[in-house]
């Protein structure tokens, strides 16, 4: 049998794409950081049958089971029933349980009906795995010798405390670790997966630490992974591969771990002490959408002008009306007047302006479909437009994103180049 965990997932809802298996990354993630070997992960749906062989194969070949999911009062919620069943133990009402769900019920002024009582059964031997947040508590059973089954809600917001306060520790004080994992992704635009990994290809032979590419929505990533006995000790091995990814790959490097293009750009605005103001055309607003997803974006956004018709962008951003017909709206002369203008109207410090053909219709000959300029000025008077061009086989959507992510990326170029 594999010492390690096997991360069993139940419900219908998965399979059919409902929603988004975010607990299974979640898990995967805090047992690397308890340096937990992690082998399997598992998606099951709402049937006794099928989450009893599920159990078996897991039980045959790991020794920490953690589910997710099952643990409601509604019928289709089988998990605590169908673990006892397959080890053919009988349930038992704990009256503690009952009696916490009765009292945060009342706290509400929510009316139990009887199924609520079924989230008040553990299997015979079984611990608690208190929930602080629902009323569905998990359990922690060893139902037979060398084998540990911990459940947890479907619920993020319930399953996260649940892992923190006790099964984190839990595992922690039964010495399940190998000491730890830890690991540090870098974060690139602007650069194909296939591009990024040809620079640092003779990293990946490595073993202690690791690197490996990923791509996700257009963005490249490299995730560096450490093992050691401590984080501080996986971080200082992880140091000296990532400054010789970081001297490989130059300014395409835009931030790490948790960063964003948005989070990196507001923070050089901080520092600085300036702002910045955002004229959008074929992006509709999602710039600065994406601009105020930051938390304290409003120290340095004063914010934005969607400017979708030629009036928009004459009256309000003061772009020349012979050069909108002259050059069209989508075009570099537009892009610089545009960024100008909203810099000017909002009196900001930093203008970006985009103006393009996201399709599927519009586009033409000489100006296709995924055509895109991104006006920047700057704080020294000076402005520039920079002419972007996406596939448009990737649909409306996909170029819009495009767009913001990369004007983002090239402002953040422009105010670092200028010091």
């Amino acid at each position: 049998m594999n010492a390690g965990a096997e991360i069993l997932c139940i419900g219908t809802e998965l399979l059919l794409g409902e929603i988004l298996n975010s607990n299974a990354q979640y898990l995967a993630q805090q047992l690397a950081l308890l340096g937990v070997p992690h082998f399997y992960q598992t998606v099951v749906g709402d049937n006794p049958d099928r989450i009893h062989q599920a159990l078996e194969i897991a039980a045959s070949r790991s020794n920490l089971i953690i589910t997710t999911g099952g643990l409601g009062p509604t019928p289709d919620d089988l998990t605590t029933e169908a673990i006892a069943n397959f080890f053919d133990t009988p349930l038992e009402e704990r009256p503690e349980i009952w009696e916490r769900i009765q009292q945060m019920a009342a706290q509400t002024g929510r009316k139990l009906t009887a199924n609520n009582r079924k989230q008040a059964l553990l299997p015979k031997g079984a611990e608690i795995l208190h929930n602080p947040v629902g009323t569905a508590p998990g359990m922690i059973w060893e139902p037979q010798p060398n084998l540990l089954i911990l459940t947890f809600p479907g619920v993020p917001s319930e399953l996260y405390p649940m892992w923190e306060q006790t099964a984190a520790p839990l595992l922690q004080a039964r010495n399940y670790g190998q000491g730890i994992f830890h690991s540090k992704v870098l974060l690139y635009w602007g650069i194909a997966e296939s591009a990024l990994a040809t620079k640092v290809n003779h990293l990946f032979d490595l073993k202690n630490p690791t690197v490996a590419p990923y791509a996700n929505y257009g963005q490249a990533r490299l995730r560096i992974t450490a093992r050691a006995n401590t984080q501080e000790e996986a971080i200082a091995l992880i140091a000296p591969v990532e400054a010789e990814i970081r001297e490989l790959t130059g300014e395409f490097c835009y931030g790490t771990d948790e960063d964003t293009l948005a989070s990196v750009a507001g923070k050089l605005l901080q520092e600085r002490g300036q702002t910045l103001a955002v004229a959008e055309s074929c992006t509709g607003g999602w710039l600065g959408q994406t601009i105020t997803e930051v938390s304290g974006s409003s120290s340095y956004f004063l914010g934005g002008v969607i400017s979708y018709s030629n009036e928009v962008k004459a009256d309000l951003l003061n772009v020349d009306r012979q050069t909108l017909e002259h050059h069209g709206a989508v075009s570099a002369n537009v892009a610089e007047q545009m960024a100008i203008g909203v810099k000017s109207k909002l009196k900001s410090d930093w203008g970006i302006s985009i103006t393009g053909i996201a399709g599927p219709t519009g586009g033409t000959e000489t100006k296709p479909v995924g055509l895109v300029y991104v006006g920047i000025a700057d704080p020294q008077g000076k402005v520039e437009a920079i002419e972007l061009r996406f596939s448009p086989s990737r649909g409306r959507n996909w170029i819009r994103m495009a767009t913001v992510s990369s004007a983002l990326d090239l402002f953040r170029k422009r105010f670092v180049m200028i010091g």
